[in-house]
């Protein structure tokens, strides 16, 4: 099993930026997806983004289309998650994931979990 562990949560205000990590404790033998989702109080878990093992696909929520930006470096099996122009909508806790093929939006799919970084945007 892969252990993930996120970081670069924070506090912002409105208009500003935060740039997430999840580092994978382990080379993964398989070529692996990883992804990023969010959960905000009260409501269930959502996805945000997600990328190909090789980088060159990738799949946006759409409220985060053109503000967010997933990458990744296989070398360090580390995700990023640059998040530009943050709403206070975007305030939750922020999780990344992992699962073998391709990178998609179904939550059910995804095998292993990170316990996530507070992301707080102000108003």
């Amino acid at each position: 099993q892969v252990q993930l562990a996120e970081s670069g949560g924070g506090l912002v205000q409105a208009g500003g930026a935060l740039r997430l990590s999840c580092a994978a404790s382990l080379r993964v033998s398989s070529p692996y997806a990883m992804a990023w989702f969010r959960q905000a109080p009260g409501k269930e878990r959502e996805f945000v983004a997600a990328i190909s093992w090789s980088g060159d696909s990738t799949r946006y929520a759409d409220s985060v289309k053109g503000r967010f930006t997933i990458s990744r470096d296989n070398a360090k099996n580390t995700v990023y998650l640059q998040m530009e122009s943050l709403k206070p909508e975007d305030t939750a806790v922020y999780h990344c994931a992992t699962k073998v093929g391709a990178p998609l939006a179904d939550r059910r799919l995804y095998r292993d979990w990170g316990q996530g970084t507070q992301v707080t945007v102000s108003s």
